[in-house]
């Protein structure tokens, strides 16, 4: 039975998408004005370092779904602990805060990372068709 659905074709490319913007929101941090534009810039470009590296894996994911879709799952799941006691250390936050916050920082990379190996296997089998 072929899928015509494109669901599974776009959905991980979207999450992506608006989770590397997620994780670009916190480059917004580089600004401050005891700091000159150059030294902002400069801090700035430096905190979108982990967005452009996003950005190259979702690139890989997009064109290998299997391969890229390891990556990313995998990211995600090796980053959670170090965002955690990263989070932890610094902020004194309470376990539940910090498990929120590796949540909403790496779960979505997770999720992607399945539904492209998820799509590389529909495509695979022939059930999924991106027209």
């Amino acid at each position: 039975m072929k899928m015509s659905i494109k669901l599974f074709h776009w959905l991980p490319r979207i999450i992506c998408i608006l989770a590397i913007l997620f994780v670009s929101l916190f480059a917004a941090d580089a600004f401050a004005p005891r700091l000159t534009i150059w030294q902002q810039l400069g801090a700035f470009i430096m905190n979108l370092i982990p967005s452009f590296v996003l950005i190259a894996f979702l690139i890989v994911a997009w064109k290998w779904e299997l391969i890229g879709g390891i990556i990313l799952a995998s990211i995600g799941l090796i980053a959670s602990p170090f965002i955690f006691m990263l989070n932890h250390g610094r902020n004194h936050f309470s376990i539940g805060a910090s498990l929120g916050v590796v949540l909403a920082i790496t779960f979505p990379f997770i999720v992607v990372g399945i539904l492209f190996i998820i799509s590389h296997i529909l495509k695979k089998k022939n059930l999924l068709k991106v027209e």
